[in-house]
């Protein structure tokens, strides 16, 4: 027996819980929240024997629901780590059938809808602020940490919500380098600064390992240093574990503008007045490089990125690009040093 459905409204859904479904067919599951899609994938079960039961699901880039597609399907497929899920990605052009003129209306769009209509870019989305970040120019696979001449780190920290430590550093060159990256939830400050040394420890400075020590700066949001209802801060909770922290530059809009500024015009050449892009991003980053690409114009201001929360299931959110902006924008101190005469 085949059930066919629609839904208008997500709490349509609703309609077909509770049955058994052998297989499930989800069209455009992008216009569903993470919670709908959990909610109908419950009722994928079966009695008979010798089947496996199974979801099979189309979409586009974009839509209410395109974190958490891109999170669950697209980012194992571009790391190479599918274990539950496959991704089959499909162009207009794999469609031998399509007519010429449907093509052509594809060519013609422009901005976001192009790149997700057009060319299937799951680093998109209506609205993006960061448009001219390209996974194949500021993605790194691989660091050569001999090459930093200076680190630096920055922290934000939740609880419900992620607490992230990104760890970067300078070249010879000016460029940026997000190294490494530790993003958990649901964790007390004693894991995360055991988890934030080891992070540390992985990476190497000449022939002996780094301390936090070493680092040019160690920066976090100003809340890390507001009091709680016992009179403590999160930072001195720190400063008791090892990590030192001071308080970053948390201007928004001019943050976010040197990061647009050092990510470049990958689409320009230098030659037509394009810019260098300056900051790259290592691949085991995973948590940045799912938060930038959904990081959207905040309508009523539009030169802020719009603040969002992950859900209760930790999906979403902006902790990881508030936590580059901090890196980025904060610079560090020049410490002045005078010999005293003594008498």
């Amino acid at each position: 027996r085949i059930i066919a459905g629609h839904f208008q409204n997500e709490k349509d859904i609703d309609a077909y819980l509770g049955l058994e479904y052998d297989v499930i067919g989800i069209e455009e599951a992008t216009t569903l929240t993470a919670r709908k899609y959990q909610d109908i994938s419950t009722c994928c079960r079966t009695s008979k024997s010798n089947f496996r039961p199974r979801i099979y699901s189309t979409t586009n880039p974009g839509g209410v629901g395109h974190n958490w597609y891109r999170a669950k399907f697209i980012v194992p497929f571009q790391e190479k780590r599918e274990t539950e899920t496959r991704f089959i990605p499909a162009r207009v052009t794999d469609n031998r059938w399509n007519n010429p003129e449907y093509v052509r209306v594809l060519e013609n769009l422009t901005g976001w809808q192009k790149r997700a209509w057009l060319l299937g870019d799951w680093d998109i989305a209506a609205g993006q602020y960061f448009t001219t970040l390209r996974r194949e120019v500021h993605v790194v696979e691989d660091f050569d940490d001999s090459r930093a001449v200076e680190w630096f780190a920055a922290f934000d920290y939740g609880f419900a919500h992620y607490t992230v430590v990104l760890l970067g550093c300078r070249d010879g060159d000016g460029n940026i380098f997000i190294v490494d990256e530790h993003a958990e939830r649901l964790w007390l400050p004693q894991r995360h600064a055991a988890a934030v040394k080891a992070m540390l420890a992985r990476h190497k400075i000449g022939e002996r390992k780094m301390a936090v020590e070493d680092l040019k700066r160690f920066v976090a949001g100003a809340d890390v240093f507001s009091r709680q209802s016992d009179g403590t801060t999160i930072a001195a909770q720190d400063a008791k574990l090892g990590i030192s922290l001071r308080c970053a530059n948390t201007d928004r809009v001019n943050g976010w503008a040197e990061i647009l500024q050092r990510f470049g015009d990958p689409n320009v050449g230098l030659a037509e007045g394009g810019v260098k892009p300056t900051l790259f991003i290592h691949k085991r980053c995973g948590r940045l490089l799912e938060t930038l690409p959904a990081l959207q114009h905040d309508p009523n201001r539009p030169e802020d990125v719009l603040k969002v929360d992950c859900d209760e299931d930790g999906i979403g959110g902006d902790d990881a690009a508030d936590v580059l902006r901090y890196m980025v924008a904060t610079k560090s101190r020049t410490v002045s040093v005078r010999k005293l005469k003594s008498f």
